[in-house]
């Protein structure tokens, strides 16, 4: 029986190619939509945790100031020293390393070719906090670190644009005048939305702060935790010690700041989780939209069908088999627009996977699930109007006109 009644469904909707189509386009509006919005969702979040992940883990950042920013509206807070640096490494249990850093701006060239971009000072100490080895060349030597040598380690876009993609160790460039020996190649790490990672000069923190920034300040401390310690613990011991550094007494708030990457995971997973979410609400609206279309041509099948439904009454046809009919089509006609719907999401996510820099995955959950939507808004959307066939009078049906 049910074989029967879902072929005689199939060619009602045959029989109205344009009309089924027309009928199903919300449900696949719908269920497109969601789809792609939810895949490349977490496509998006994924590349956002896989940038983070490339800053390291167990890391936290050490900067002046309340935020990233100052804070308020008064004073400069003062900068760090290198005895800080220090006192860090050697006073708190679970530091593994401290990467002073002290960053500027500069022109580079080699052979007529320039180039603007980040130069960084720091120690050997930042190679041991993040994971950023090396494609070529070596590090700083201990000699090279303490006198502030003028040699550099360069980001693969410095190498691509000034020398072409070629050898560059061994070479000798000069920043903002400045002639510098390339001791080493850094790996790439690609562009995100922490800008171009690989624009980056890297040299001994004493050269740049002598040579570029003009004082010995420290901006910024990256400080790599050991796993095998709480890094909150470790945390919470570095503000004690910076405190009473800086001579922070009583309620007074910090006027520097601890930042862990791991929050700004956290942070950026919450957000575009949450637009993710807030988007799909609203393409799930389409979802509806469609069902009510489905409701909406069900109820004009009916009337144009009376004469049909009445004859199948009167030759013994029972009312549970027409109201099984009608309900079939309408779940039909929905889940044939969830699978259009999602053939055409997976051709959305290929197309704009690239444009948004993100990798294409396919989530075989959130497909299932919205297909099982869609034909439960079949069922939903189908059984007002299929009741209302079942409950003709086949008199009445027969008379119709």
């Amino acid at each position: 029986m049910f074989g029967t009644i879902f072929m005689l469904a199939i060619r009602s909707i045959f029989r109205h190619k344009l009309r089924s189509f027309l009928t199903t386009l919300g449900i696949i509006i719908g269920v497109a939509a969601v789809v792609a919005m939810v895949t490349l969702g977490n496509a998006t979040t994924k590349a956002a945790q896989a940038q983070v992940a490339s800053l390291g883990t167990n890391i936290l950042q050490i900067r002046p100031g309340q935020g990233f920013g100052r804070g308020g509206g008064g004073p400069r807070p003062p900068d760090f020293r290198e005895s800080d640096v220090e006192a860090i490494a050697q006073q708190i249990a679970g530091v593994k390393a401290v990467a002073p850093q002290a960053q500027s701006t500069a022109t580079v060239i080699y052979q007529g070719a320039n180039w603007s971009t980040t130069i960084n000072g720091t120690t050997n100490a930042f190679f041991d906090v993040q994971p950023w080895p090396l494609v070529s060349g070596r590090i700083f030597t201990r000699a090279e670190e303490q006198a502030g040598k003028a040699v550099c380690i360069i980001g693969n876009t410095i190498r691509t644009n000034l020398f072409r993609g070629g050898e560059a160790v061994g070479e000798r460039i000069r920043v903002n005048g400045i002639s510098c020996d390339v001791i080493g190649v850094l790996s790439t790490r690609g562009q995100g939305g922490f800008g171009d990672q690989d624009d980056v000069i890297i040299m001994p923190i004493k050269q740049v702060q002598r040579r570029f920034v003009g004082n010995r300040d420290i901006r910024l401390m990256m400080v790599g935790v050991d796993p095998a310690y709480d890094g909150a613990k470790v945390q919470a011991s570095i503000q004690q010690l910076l405190r009473e550094r800086r001579r922070i007494t009583g309620g007074k708030e910090d006027d520097f700041n601890i930042f862990d990457t791991a929050q700004i995971s956290q942070t950026l997973t919450g957000i575009t989780t949450l637009l993710t979410q807030i988007v799909t609400a609203v393409a799930a609206i389409s979802l509806v939209v469609g069902g009510i279309g489905i409701m909406n041509i069900m109820l004009v099948s009916v009337t144009e069908r009376t004469r049909e439904i009445g004859i199948r009454l009167a030759i013994g046809a029972v009312a549970s088999e027409v109201l099984m009919q009608f309900l079939t089509e309408a779940v039909v006609l929905s889940c044939l627009g969830g699978l259009v719907g999602l053939v055409v999401a997976q051709l959305v996510v290929v197309g704009l996977a690239p444009l948004m820099k993100v990798e294409w995955m396919f989530e075989p959950q959130i497909n299932v699930i919205a297909f099982l939507v869609s034909a439960l808004i079949g069922v939903v959307f189908g059984y007002f109007p299929a009741r209302r066939a079942a409950s003709l009078n086949p008199i009445d049906a027969l008379r119709h006109e």
